[in-house]
């Protein structure tokens, strides 16, 4: 008998999941399709069946030659049915390789991290997130820095000229009132209280500090003595604030619009939530699955997009507004001033002034050439360097190197982007 040589196999097989968080799904299938196009075989696990999806892989897999591609910890969060009777996990036991691409800060994170697969690779969407992996999770293999992509939805077809587009200003995404969060901030006491909220005060007065930046150094301030360790524990308590923040930048950012006169139409969750002071410029409609999103995107001319805290990367909201033919009007981050041109192919906006944002959109709105300028910009961008398929062959170069003796090479490099 012919003893196993992996250079006898062809390239890797790929694992995807869908099936619970509907975007990080969509993004799945649309790796998946370029995956394909590269010369990968791929299967997308279905999460909402797992015992006929594990089946089906089990058929699809192959022994030292599949890895699993996913978001968000998805398949390591303790699913019962990718473990066996020890608890260890079907990637450690099949030895397959983790590439997990994670779209929120790790401090999100630390539990799952803590009991990561053995062979894990942990790819961020932000620089600084990938700092934060580096400084608190040095044992974990990291990189390359991979902005989210983005979709156009009607690829082989022209987009639809500004001018004949039915939305003025769209707004995809949810919206949760930051009141919300306040029972976390009050839960203790007053000193307390006032702690939270002058972290929440200095990230809203200086919008491209990161979160870490500004906890450590309210955290410092009051216990000098903090340990690395105990910094570490305190980061991943502070999780009510990224998303305080988050959601007031979010909701200030449509009512400086909507009070202003401008009408906004607004797709997703929450929003009737939004206390605004002229209700009836605020347009809400229905939540909507990615293929509905892109779908408005198509029709709108101005594509409002309010970054979550990511002060060195990017959101997948920039890219698809881009690809789908809209003027993508966003806040900014470091990654962002590198690689987008404000006038020129988007335009640009500050949560720290913004009042500004309504006579820059209604300076857009009164000059459809120019509109269509920016637009037109604005796709050939995304284009040409910020869909799928571009992260996919970043992608496909860290998984093509892997060592197959369950060491990596060092992925810590930045994509080229």
């Amino acid at each position: 008998m012919t003893a196993f040589n992996i250079k006898d196999l062809g390239m890797k097989k790929i694992l995807l999941f869908e099936g619970d968080i509907e975007t990080q799904g969509y993004f799945s299938i649309q790796l998946a399709e370029a995956f394909e196009k590269l010369g990968h075989s791929t299967y997308i696990y279905d999460l909402s069946k797992p015992w006929s999806s594990t089946e089906k892989f089990f058929r699809f897999f192959e022994k030292g030659n599949t890895v699993l591609v996913n978001f968000n910890f998805h398949g390591m969060s303790g699913e019962e049915y990718f473990l066996d009777e020890n608890d260890r996990m079907m990637w450690d036991a099949l030895k397959i390789p983790v590439y997990n691409i994670v779209v929120d800060h790790p401090m999100y994170y630390h539990h799952f991290l803590e009991k990561a697969p053995k062979d894990y690779h942990h790819i961020s969407i932000d620089r600084n997130h990938d700092k934060y992996m580096e400084r608190f999770f040095p044992e974990i293999k990291r990189g390359p820095f991979l902005p989210l992509g983005g979709t156009q939805l009607y690829p082989d077809k022209s987009n639809v000229p500004i001018a004949f587009r039915k939305y003025d200003v769209t707004m995809v995404g949810n919206y949760t009132p930051p009141s919300q969060f306040e029972k976390y901030i009050t839960r203790i006491d007053d000193e307390y209280t006032q702690f939270y909220y002058g972290m929440i005060d200095d990230l809203l007065s200086h919008p491209m500090r990161s979160l870490e930046d500004v906890a450590q150094e309210h955290i410092s301030r009051e216990i000098p003595e903090v340990t690395e360790e105990e910094l570490k524990m305190l980061m991943s308590k502070l999780t009510f604030i990224d998303l305080y923040v988050r959601f007031t930048t979010r909701g200030e950012a449509v009512k400086a619009l909507t009070d202003s006169g401008i009408s906004v139409n607004v797709f997703g969750g929450g929003w009737d939530r939004l206390d605004c002071k002229k209700p009836e410029n605020l347009i809400v409609g229905n939540s909507l699955d990615s293929a509905g999103c892109l779908k408005k995107l198509c029709q709108s001319r101005i594509s409002l997009n309010v970054m979550p805290w990511f002060r060195d990367g990017a959101h997948d909201r920039i890219f698809n507004s881009m690809l789908n033919g809209a003027v993508c009007l966003t806040d900014s981050s470091i990654y962002l001033d590198e690689i987008l041109t404000d006038g020129k192919d988007c335009r640009i906006y500050s949560t720290a002034d913004i009042n500004a944002l309504p006579d820059m959109v209604n300076e857009l709105l009164k000059d459809t050439d120019k509109m269509q300028e920016i637009a037109d910009n604005g796709y050939a961008l995304a284009k040409s360097g910020h869909t799928w398929a571009h992260r996919a062959a970043v992608l496909h170069e860290l998984i093509e190197s892997h060592e197959t003796d369950g060491i990596h090479k060092n992925g810590q490099n930045e994509a080229r982007m």
